[in-house]
């Protein structure tokens, strides 16, 4: 029963994709009447604007349809259309994707009626070599509206029942088909309706220009946070310690007390720098990520965070440094972002290296709604995952959970 249902869906399918290219020969005969008279005067514009948005309707109909089918995303390679009526006109024209979003609809027009008639005729083929020995029993004599089985066999009874197998092999055929014949036209739509190469490229230079922009604001606003950190904290101590020194210096031989005192409180001070110098060296790079590496630096995060959390790891190498730092930073930043917002009581941390890429999964059981623009933290997490070319999903439906997932390519 399953499998008649999806016979029946690939059906429908079809049938959907065979609806969608019947307005072809209208929609190119508008293009084909309009572009003329658009080019020369602007007289088309009215008829190459519906034809143009008709077609785009479509086109992304059928993007859709074919993502469902492949289970990837066709996107759309359409580029913002600036003001006015006739920037668009010319930016519209201009457009490689308006032309192949043209190419697919006169292919789809022909590809969908073939691939609809075909399983029906199929189907048809099937029935009547099937019925064959019963319809020539029950139509022995001509009557001008003879199905064409009876024409080709002559009536004749042991060529009617030759057929019965013939059907049946028709009837497997026309099962087995609708399947193939669905994805070849979603492969047709995902090659002329998704971006173009120079499209592709057009987008990947753009990104990695944020990219890069973005990494190079983070390392200067790091660099002032340590900066910042140094000036108000260790920098402050020292300067306390010298100055604590320097009077202790003048005072040791009428007050060797006082001086003592002052000693005692120079060294509570470099004890205190020390403190805040290791504090400092552990947020820009722990020595137990370069020392032990990334699984032992999680795991001690992981034992650091208030509540209960389960670490699930599979590693079985060393990462170059950068990847275990983004990840590393990824993950603390994950962590601290439960405990302060989701009001969560336990957390999983799913680390796992396949090979090309890095797979982070951190899950809470808050209460959910995260929102990457309501703060920094994910956005920082963002940030890092896009400097390595990586990837941040995240879930957060209204009540929970909240699942974090991050991928970053680690080939060797």
């Amino acid at each position: 029963m399953k499998q008649i249902r999806s016979h029946g869906r690939d059906l429908g399918w079809l049938v959907v994709s065979a609806a969608i290219g019947l307005p072809a020969p209208v929609l190119l005969f508008l293009l084909v009447a309009s572009l003329p008279a658009t080019v020369a005067a602007g007289l088309g514009l009215g008829l190459f604007a519906a034809a143009v948005w008709v077609t785009r309707r479509l086109a992304g109909l059928q993007r859709r349809r074919a993502a469902a089918v492949l289970g990837a995303a066709v996107p759309a390679s359409y580029r913002p259309l600036p003001a006015g009526a006739f920037a668009r006109l010319r930016m519209i024209l201009r457009e490689p994707a308006t032309w192949y979003d043209f190419a697919w609809l006169a292919c789809q027009f022909v590809v969908g009626v073939v691939c609809f008639v075909l399983p029906v005729a199929l189907w048809l083929g099937a029935f009547q070599c099937v019925t064959a020995p019963v319809l020539s029993a029950v139509l022995p004599e001509p009557t001008g509206y003879d199905p064409l089985v009876l024409e080709l066999t002559g009536r004749s009874t042991v060529l009617s029942w030759v057929l019965v197998p013939v059907g049946l092999g028709l009837a497997v055929v026309a099962y087995r088909l609708p399947r193939p014949l669905v994805h070849g036209q979603a492969r047709l739509a995902a090659a002329l309706l998704g971006p173009t190469s120079k499209a592709v490229l057009i987008d990947r230079v753009g990104s990695l220009t944020a990219t890069r922009a973005a990494t190079v604001d983070a390392s200067a606003a790091e660099l002032r946070r340590i900066e910042r950190d140094l000036h108000d904290g260790a920098q402050a101590r020292l300067v306390a310690m010298a100055m604590s020194l320097g009077v202790a210096e003048d005072v040791i031989d009428a007050d060797p007390a006082g001086a003592k005192a002052l000693v005692a409180e120079a060294r509570a001070g470099v004890g205190a720098a020390l403190t805040e110098l290791r504090d400092l060296v552990r947020g820009v790079h722990p020595p137990v990520l370069a020392d032990r590496g990334l699984a032992a630096a999680v795991e001690a995060l992981v034992l650091d965070t208030a509540f209960p959390a389960d670490l699930d790891l599979r590693l079985d190498r060393r990462l170059t440094a950068p990847v275990e730092a983004a990840a590393y930073f990824a993950v603390a930043e994950a962590l601290a972002n439960a405990g302060r917002h989701s009001g969560a009581t336990r957390i999983q941390v799913t680390i796992a290296d396949t090979g090309t890429a890095l797979h982070i999964t951190v899950r809470d059981d808050g209460h959910g709604g995260a929102d990457p623009a309501g703060g920094t933290g994910l956005l920082g997490i963002r940030r890092r995952m896009a400097a390595f070319d990586g990837e941040l999903r995240l879930s957060s439906p209204a009540g929970g959970p909240t699942v974090l997932n991050m991928e970053l390519p680690c080939a060797s």
